[in-house]
C-alpha cells in the first residue's frame, strides 16, 4: 500500500511541476508559415511547389495552394495568427498566385494581422504595398507590375526588373534556380529575427538582378526617399550591369 501512493504521489508531482512553471499541454508553439499560391490552373506554376519543397528541407513550414484559394487560406492563417499558432506570416505567388498574395497581405491587414515579407512572381498587375507588410520582393518582367507604397506603407520595397533577361519568361520565372535562392535567403532571414518591424522610413528601390557568378551580392538603387516610386523602369545604376543569364 506504501509502495502504491508513493507511486501516485510521484505521478502527481511529475503532472504537476511543468504545470506550475507555465506549461500547458496541447498549446504549441507559435510557428513560422510560407504560404505560396500557383496561378492559372493551377498547371503553369510547378516552381511554386519545388519552391514549398526546397524550404520545407531547411525546415520552413511552407505549403503550395491554388490562387482561388486565398481568401479561405487567409481567414484560417488570420485565425491562427491571432490564437497564437503561427507568426510569422510570409506570401509567395506567380502569375495569378502573386496577385492572390498581394490581395491577401491586403486581406490580412484588414484583420490586423502583420505580413513579414511577401515574393510576388511575375504578377499580372500592380498592387499598392499594405501597411501592415514589413517586406515585398517584386520580380517582374512588367513595368505596369511594379508595386507601389500604399497607404500606411512603412517596409522596404525592391521591385527586381527582369525584363532584359532573355533567359526569364513568364512560364519560367517560377522556375528559377537562382530566384529561389534568393527567396530562401530573403524568407530564413525573416525566421532568424533578422527583419524587423516596419521602420519609420520607407525603403523603395528598383534593381535588376546582377548576373550569375557576378563577384558581388544582389544591390539595389535606391530611389530618393522623398519622391514616390513611379511606374516604369528604373533608372539605370551608377555601375553597369550586363543583362543577368539566370539558368532555368
Amino acid at each position: 500500500m506504501k509502495r502504491w501512493f508513493r507511486l501516485v504521489a510521484i505521478g502527481t508531482l511529475a503532472i504537476a511541476t511543468p504545470l506550475g512553471l507555465g506549461f500547458r499541454p496541447g498549446l504549441a508553439a507559435s510557428h513560422p508559415h510560407v504560404y505560396l499560391f500557383r496561378g492559372l490552373a493551377d498547371v503553369f506554376s510547378t516552381g511554386m511547389d519545388t519552391l514549398a519543397d526546397e524550404l520545407s528541407k531547411h525546415g520552413v513550414h511552407a505549403t503550395s495552394h491554388s490562387h482561388t484559394d486565398w481568401k479561405a487560406i487567409a481567414d484560417r492563417a488570420a485565425a491562427d495568427y491571432k490564437a497564437k499558432k503561427e507568426g510569422p506570416i510570409i506570401l509567395i505567388g506567380h502569375s495569378l498566385g502573386a496577385d492572390a498574395a498581394m490581395e491577401m497581405a491586403d486581406y490580412l491587414g484588414d484583420k490586423g494581422v502583420p505580413v513579414a515579407l511577401v515574393v510576388p512572381f511575375d504578377g499580372t498587375q500592380s498592387f499598392p504595398a499594405p501597411g501592415n507588410v514589413a517586406r515585398v520582393v517584386n520580380f517582374t518582367q512588367r513595368d505596369y507590375a511594379y508595386i507601389r507604397p500604399g497607404p500606411g506603407f512603412r517596409g522596404s520595397l525592391n521591385n527586381v526588373d527582369l525584363s532584359s533577361n532573355r533567359d526569364i519568361d513568364h512560364l519560367n520565372i517560377d522556375k528559377s534556380p537562382e530566384l529561389h535562392a534568393r527567396v530562401l535567403s530573403e524568407v530564413l532571414a525573416v525566421i532568424g529575427g533578422h527583419l524587423a518591424a516596419p521602420a519609420s522610413r520607407k525603403t523603395i528601390s528598383n534593381s535588376p538582378l546582377l548576373p550569375s557568378g557576378s563577384a558581388g551580392p544582389m544591390t539595389t538603387t535606391p530611389a530618393p526617399a522623398a519622391s514616390p516610386l513611379p511606374l516604369q523602369k528604373p533608372v539605370a545604376p551608377t555601375q553597369p550591369i550586363n543583362p543577368a543569364r539566370i539558368p532555368n
